[in-house]
């Protein structure tokens, strides 16, 4: 985050601390060029002065050959002088003004260093209590993820236990029903063993034969309906063990009527 948004309240907008450095980097690079060019301007100037002197001592040696000759030294002097003279406070007006410039950069330079110390401090504060805020998130957070871990688990647990208790219920169900139909078709069969024997008296084979058709009937459909009832449960406990939810409730029963 530091280095993608701006560093409030040292920054108003990203990159000004980076702008600062890089301007006080080219106030440097000026300040070395216009030290660079002052000095070629003083090497400039004694070489000039240097070659003066060598003239006019040239000057002096010819003067015991030309009187002519001497009048126009002088006056090339003079105006080499003048020269000179005029090159020298065109150099001292540019060093002077060099010198300003060089001040106003030092001090310029200064101040930013000032500024850039005085928020690298500020930083330095903010970033300790960044860090001991994060210390602490990472404290809790880790104390978080062991109360995640121990909820889990004791999750699974009550999960196991409900699943157990699901399956435990559709067994007694299953159970329950099954028992009923069963009980259901022993006394229906019973009924039909007795219809059958007293069917045996050929007088009465005609009248009961309608009964006994009526109770065939009856067990064949309470039958089927005992396989439906084991077949829908058994499929039930079957999801309920595989994960699935919302599986406990009873298989619905057909009250078929006694003939």
């Amino acid at each position: 985050e530091t280095n993608t948004l701006p560093f409030h309240p040292f920054e108003n907008q990203q990159g000004d601390i980076l702008r600062m450095e890089k301007e006080h980097q080219v106030l440097k690079e000026q300040l070395r060029e216009a030290e660079e060019k002052f000095e070629q301007l003083q090497s400039r100037s004694l070489e000039e002065v240097g070659a003066l002197e060598e003239l006019l001592k040239k000057s002096i040696e010819e003067t015991e050959v030309s009187q002519n000759e001497l009048d126009w030294f002088h006056q090339d002097s003079e105006t080499q002088m003048k020269k000179w003279q005029q090159e020298k406070k065109e150099n001292r007006e540019n060093l002077k003004a060099l010198k300003g410039t060089a001040k106003k950069h030092s001090d310029t330079n200064e101040r930013y260093l000032k500024a850039i110390d005085e928020k690298e401090k500020q930083y330095n504060v903010c970033l300790n209590t960044f860090l001991e805020t994060s210390n602490k998130f990472a404290d809790e957070k880790g104390r978080l993820e062991e109360l995640i871990k121990k909820s889990q688990g004791d999750s699974q647990e009550c999960e196991k236990r409900a699943v157990k208790a699901e399956l435990s219920v559709l067994q007694t169900w299953k159970e329950t029903e099954i028992w009923k139909l069963k009980r259901t078709i022993a006394k229906a069969e019973g009924n039909l063993r007795t219809l059958k024997a007293l069917s045996s008296s050929a007088s009465a084979a005609p009248v009961l034969k309608s009964q006994i058709d009526s109770w065939e009937i009856f067990i064949s459909k309470v039958k089927k309906q005992l396989e439906k009832v084991e077949a829908e449960y058994e499929e039930k406990i079957e999801l309920v063990k595989n994960g699935a939810r919302d599986c406990l409730s009873k298989v619905e029963i057909v009250d078929f009527p006694c003939p």
